[in-house]
């Protein structure tokens, strides 16, 4: 049976279920002069055009500088994306979290987000940050709303938190030599009906980074199927993956960042590969899956 190439996001009292590409577009150092602003508008408008709707960012990427590179991308063509960013938990106040979210719409050129994540756990009550998503949603400028970098306990405090539970994603770190949260957070996230988000999904970063690209099994297994490595490990973040019950589906969204053509293309690529028995028991043999809770990798 073949498993869809795509992760749902469960309807809310106010927003129908919805259905994405289990890989998107990430943002991160987009807006920073680290290549010319045309690549990088481009590179999303190609993402677009291959089907990789969902574009995510963050009010802290070059200081607002990326949202204004996803505006530029977006002129015109706004409803071809699903538009997420991220507020900075110091700004995430009962009334601070509506002028950084008012600010980033600004800058991205849109009325309204379809998700909005806080980016990390803070010092800020989470009742206070929930009152101001709601408040946002009720306003029209947002849809949904989302967490980032939340582990176990962060996730249970968030559900004990009145609204909570409308939670719709939390974003994390996640890659193949980064697996710590497929002890505990995975499933939790499982359990509660609430896919992940995968950032660094080619270990960009990260404390349990290794050098994936260039590992001598990952390009085994990628040459011998004619893949790329990036390929390779992206197909392999959002493989479908067995429940409790035993129910494999897909749960994971990956949101590499891209600026070249080729790269580009190649992300979209991998939506359609199917990685067979062989080659994720050798992954697996290479990056052996967590034995027990491991502290929440982080950026």
């Amino acid at each position: 049976m073949t498993i869809p190439r795509r992760v749902t996001l469960a309807a809310t009292a106010h927003e129908p279920g919805v259905e994405l590409p289990a890989i998107g577009q990430g943002t991160w150092f987009m807006g920073e002069g680290l290549a010319p602003r045309a690549d990088e508008v481009r590179a999303l408008q190609q993402g677009l055009e291959r089907g990789l709707r969902l574009i995510d960012t963050a009010e802290m990427y070059g200081d607002g500088g990326a949202e204004e590179v996803v505006g530029e991308a977006l002129a015109g063509r706004r409803d071809d994306a699903f538009l997420v960013s991220k507020v900075f938990p110091w700004n995430a106040g009962r009334d601070t979290a509506i002028a950084a979210c008012e600010a980033s719409l600004k800058r991205l050129g849109t009325d309204h987000l379809d998700l909005y994540l806080l980016h990390w756990p803070g010092g800020i009550p989470l009742d206070e940050t929930l009152e101001a998503f709601e408040r946002l949603r009720a306003a029209g400028k947002i849809r949904r709303f989302g967490v980032s970098n939340f582990d176990v306990d962060d996730m249970d405090a968030l559900l004990a938190t009145p609204g909570g539970n409308d939670c719709a994603v939390n974003q994390v770190l996640y890659h193949l030599g980064s697996r710590g949260i497929e002890h505990a957070l995975r499933p939790w996230q499982r359990d509660h009906g609430m896919p992940l988000m995968a950032y660094c999904p080619l270990a960009q970063a990260g404390r349990l980074r290794r050098r994936l690209l260039d590992h001598p099994e990952v390009l085994a297994v990628a040459a011998e199927r004619e893949l790329t490595p990036a390929q390779l490990l992206l197909a392999w973040a959002i493989r479908p993956v067995d429940g409790r019950r035993g129910d494999a589906r897909r749960d994971v969204i990956a949101i590499p960042k891209a600026v070249q053509p080729g790269h580009v293309s190649d992300n979209a690529d991998a939506l359609d590969v199917s990685l067979d028995e062989d080659a994720l028991a050798r992954l697996d043999a290479a990056f052996p899956a967590p034995t027990r809770k491991a502290p929440l990798d982080i950026v």
